[in-house]
């Protein structure tokens, strides 16, 4: 069968070509057989404590339990009361006591004769500003304003005055010149007369 054999490259001896490449080949085929993928394609993996969320279960048991032991309570308050046909029951004589009262007490008075006095310094103490001066000054300072200025002190207002009555004899000169316009559309004009 060698003898048939043709391989790809020259040899001397074609049996031990045909088993070299054989062997070749068959290594080959057992790589390829065994080839892993180059990309991972297969499922991710599951980690247990995201499945499972055992915080969360820990949570809900201890409100579970919170829950449970207020109605517990709740209960056995209700019976309580069913019996006994719910009394009160929380009178006593106890009246509270302070044990730092007087302290504060005296604490209160030394703070309020503190601000009595306070008062009383800021009441008869003369004032450092007289109002009488500056009006005094305010009036010299008005005279001095009036020998410098060239209108009068009221000169704003008279102006204003002044242009509301311009505007008042402005529109009365327009409505006059109006009805003079319109007089002379309707009156027959002459025509021209040509010379030669």
């Amino acid at each position: 069968m060698h003898k048939n054999y043709q391989p790809v490259k020259p040899a001397t001896n074609k049996l031990l070509k045909k088993r070299w490449d054989g062997a070749a080949h068959e290594m080959h085929r057992k790589k390829v057989a065994n080839a892993k993928p180059v990309v991972d394609t297969g499922t991710p993996h599951t980690y247990a404590h995201l499945q499972m969320k055992l915080k969360k279960l820990q949570l809900d048991e201890e409100r579970h339990a919170v829950i449970d032991r207020d109605n517990r309570h709740l209960l056995e308050r209700m019976s309580e009361i069913m019996r006994t046909r719910g009394r009160v029951d929380n009178w006593n004589g106890y009246e509270p006591k302070s044990l730092n009262k007087s302290k504060r007490t005296r604490e209160l008075i030394r703070v309020t004769l503190e601000n009595q006095k306070i008062l009383a310094r800021i009441q008869a103490k003369q004032p450092h500003y007289s109002v009488q001066k500056w009006e005094d000054e305010w009036m010299d300072t008005k005279k001095y304003m009036g020998s410098i200025r060239k209108y009068g002190e009221d000169w704003y207002q008279r102006t204003a005055t002044r242009e509301t009555a311009e505007s008042k004899t402005r529109t009365e000169d327009e409505l006059e010149t109006e009805v003079a316009k319109v007089d002379k559309a309707d009156t027959p004009q002459p025509e021209p007369v040509e010379e030669q």
